[in-house]
């Protein structure tokens, strides 16, 4: 994510930042002295890295003192969760691919999952791709054989991407073959997110899809989330990772998805059908 300089961080930067970022997670309030002698940096270069953390509503400076923003203990920003899970990303952004086919148009949320599926795009051109994730977006500018539709609007810094009325306005105009989002949590088979804002954008986008796909690691059913987006049911295919337990699948399967576990094999089809095709 781009810094307040308006420049990408360099991979050394993100390494950093990453690390403030969870130390403070951890710990809720920090002095920023303790920090500068735990990173082992500078006190500028702290300081520079809390500024841009900051900017992008992470964490909060005040009188020594650094803490979390709200926005980062409901849902950890994009930078971050970006770095999470990466084996898991990947191997249920390669089960997603699959059900893609070239000349179809289909929408990406702000999951950073996003990121790692659109990485394999290309490879499946020519397409399109609707997206409010300024990462999806980035990691697509200038890919031959994509052509390539931001929904704009009000821009979050902490998730990455646009919401709002004119995001809204601008879903509700769109017909996709297909749309691909995850959650932040799945409890009970009903898939929760902590932002009412971003909730209202995901069932927006479900409303313009032909067909849905959800895909979650297994950690997202340890987790709770405020607000309900969707039953796994409503969605046409759940992708799971291989680490996801078969407990968690099953009451998938009993409320009737059709569940595609990643790097298990086939996929499973739920007793009572998926969602809406």
């Amino acid at each position: 994510m781009p810094g307040s300089s308006g420049r990408r961080p360099s991979s050394k930067q993100q390494d950093r930042r990453r690390r403030i970022t969870e130390l403070v997670m951890d710990a809720g309030t920090l002095r920023i002295d303790d920090l500068v002698a735990t990173v082992d940096a500078s006190a500028m270069t702290v300081y520079r890295d809390l500024a841009d953390l900051e900017a992008q509503g992470l964490v909060h400076r005040n009188r020594g003192n650094v803490s979390a923003a709200s926005s980062l203990l409901y849902e950890a920003a994009s930078e971050y969760r970006l770095q999470q899970n990466q084996a898991e990303k990947t191997e249920i952004a390669k089960a997603a691919a699959e059900l893609i086919e070239p000349g179809q148009a289909i929408l990406l949320d702000d999951s950073t999952t996003g990121v790692y599926l659109a990485r394999l795009l290309p490879e499946r051109a020519p397409m399109t791709v609707v997206t409010n994730h300024r990462g999806v977006f980035d990691e697509l500018a200038g890919a031959p054989g994509i052509h390539l539709v931001c929904v704009g609007g009000d821009y979050l810094p902490w998730a990455d991407a646009y919401v709002g009325g004119m995001a809204l306005d601008a879903l509700r105009n769109l017909r996709v073959d297909l749309a691909i989002m995850s959650v932040s949590a799945v409890t009970d088979g009903i898939c929760c997110y902590p932002q009412q804002e971003m909730v209202q954008i995901k069932k927006a986008m479900l409303a313009s899809a032909r067909r849905r796909v959800l895909y979650v690691d297994h950690t997202k059913f340890r987790r709770r989330a405020l607000h309900a987006v969707a039953p796994a049911e409503d969605f046409d295919v759940v992708i799971v990772d291989s680490q996801t337990s078969a407990a968690d699948v099953e009451v998938l399967r009993e409320r009737g998805a059709e569940v595609e576990q990643a790097g298990a094999g086939s996929a499973g089809t739920g007793t009572g059908g998926a969602g809406r095709a």
